[in-house]
């Protein structure tokens, strides 16, 4: 069995013994939503407190508790609808999803089955072979989250941690149109870059605030949708790609040796790289779904969402659009400076600064601006292991020392020698070349000088380079640079080498 891809995307298949079988996957993002208290209570949602200190009586589920909805929470998921393009609708309801877990402490879940949010969306995705396509968005529904059940602190007994109980949950349902483990993957990191522009979800799937259910069938080439199955819980974007490829090719096996694919839902091991079963999967009406009793449905009107729309940033797709066309960028900087957006906030304080110290227009300081950012500064941080919100440079530095590049008074390798010192240092980089005497040289008489001096002492390397030897010429500008202790101005070097080379 072979996957295949042709470079259309139509044409991505699962290769099994007895001919292709295409990929149909959805997923079901569930986004914890950035509020400082969760969804019907006040508690706390910090993450890594101490098991159970962020639970209120209604996290609880203690007799007589009320639920009372967090206006944050609902204010969030309008504005991520808006920013997908989706529909809102200004009237929802909550309803109870009935089922127990120990976790569950009401022995329910406050879900949105019948009358969501938000309704239907486009997200646009780009694969990293650049394949684009647009992904259907169903709905967006608001929810609590339940607990977590700890099964390794002790071998006879499960602990229940109830602090992530009732924090708000937008659940992001895709329509079946992903085709490809590829695809899957773009949709995940796209849908995650644009929660954390918005900023209604932080987007950590580290620590559990994003995570999929990831739906998927096979089918001939053709024919309707195959059985699907639902792989809980994938906290990783190269987690899902690679549970839409195992679980693929465990249904076409199955398909081929004569099986029929159950619908159920099933765990993805990482370390094992394989699905395995967890539980026949339940219909809604298994869920025994009813309005819930203790909550009024949910009302706005057309200012409120005016209001939430012109809330948000410029978003990934517009930013990337003007860095290109605005700022003359190219494709690959704009999406390295856009991709998170701690990199475009730092870029483009850096871009204003570097214009402004400049006296120029942001256009003509921007590619400069970008190469910097994302090779030195980028390369630095690497080197560190910082993030760039971290960075030792401030983008106002990083302006200064651009400046003092763009003005002459350094020259490339005395600005690479300078930023490292205000990494290690954080002095500006003004102090830095007046304390260290690192001004670039561009006095013509000293750079004759030091030409002299080295033509004098390699006469018979100057005969070569007379001869037609012209490789030479680099070892004379070398030998200036040296001499003159890196500071020489380069273009002055080759300009005046060449005069007194010829001569």
């Amino acid at each position: 069995m072979t996957y295949t891809d042709n470079g259309s995307r139509s044409a991505y298949r699962v290769e099994g013994a007895t001919g292709p079988f295409e990929i149909v996957v959805g997923l079901e993002v569930h986004a914890q939503v950035t509020a400082q208290s969760k969804l019907f209570s006040g508690a706390a949602t910090t993450f890594g407190a101490e098991p159970n200190s962020q639970v209120s009586l209604v996290d609880a589920a203690m007799p007589g508790m009320l639920p009372v909805l967090n206006g944050e929470c609902v204010r969030q998921a309008v504005r991520t609808g808006l920013a997908l393009g989706a529909q809102i609708n200004k009237w929802s309801r909550f309803d109870r999803k009935n089922y127990f877990y120990a976790d569950l402490p009401q022995g329910y879940q406050i879900s949105q089955l019948y009358h969501p949010i938000v309704g239907e969306g486009t997200l646009a995705i780009e694969t990293e072979a650049g394949e684009k396509s647009v992904v259907g968005i169903e709905r967006i529904h608001l929810e609590q989250d339940a607990g977590k059940s700890v099964h390794d602190l002790h071998p006879t007994m499960s602990y229940v941690d109830l602090n992530r109980s009732g924090c708000a949950l937008m659940e992001i349902v895709s329509k079946p149109d992903i085709r490809s483990p590829a695809e899957a993957g773009a949709y995940v990191a796209a849908l995650r870059q644009l929660l954390r522009y918005v900023g209604s979800c932080d987007g950590n799937m580290d620590e559990g605030s994003m995570r999929a259910d990831v739906n998927v069938s096979v089918r001939r080439p053709g024919e309707g949708f195959g059985t699907r199955t639902e792989t809980k819980n994938v906290n990783s974007v190269r987690f899902i790609m690679q549970a839409v490829e195992v679980e693929a090719r465990r249904q076409v096996a199955l398909i081929e040796a004569g099986g029929s694919v159950v619908q159920e839902t099933r765990l993805f091991d990482p370390g094992t790289g394989t699905t395995r079963s967890m539980r026949s999967k339940e219909d809604a009406h298994d869920y025994r779904y009813f309005p819930d009793p203790d909550l009024l449905p949910v009302e706005f009107d057309d200012a409120y969402v005016a209001d939430c729309l012109a809330s948000l940033p410029e978003l990934p797709v517009a930013k990337r659009e003007r860095y290109e066309t605005a700022l003359g960028l190219t494709p690959y900087l704009a999406n390295v400076l856009m991709a998170e957006k701690e990199t475009a906030a730092y870029f483009e304080t850096l871009l204003a600064a570097s214009a402004a110290a400049q006296g120029k227009p942001e256009g003509e300081v921007a590619r400069a601006a970008a190469n910097w950012v994302s090779s030195d500064l980028f390369g630095a941080l690497k080197r560190l292991g910082l993030e760039i919100e971290a960075s030792p440079v401030s983008p106002l530095a990083g302006a200064e020392l651009l400046a003092l590049q763009a003005d002459g008074t350094l020259s490339g390798p005395l600005a690479k020698q300078v930023f490292e010192i205000m990494l290690e240092t954080g002095e500006a980089p003004g102090a830095i070349v007046e304390a260290r005497g690192l001004k670039q040289v561009t006095d013509t008489g000293a750079i004759d000088t030091a030409i002299a001096a080295i033509i004098a002492a390699n006469a018979d390397k100057v005969a070569q380079y007379k001869a037609g030897k012209d490789a030479l010429f680099g070892f004379f500008v070398g030998q200036t640079m040296k001499a003159m202790g890196g500071k020489a101005n380069p273009a002055a070097v080759n300009e005046r080498l060449k005069s007194a080379l010829a001569g």
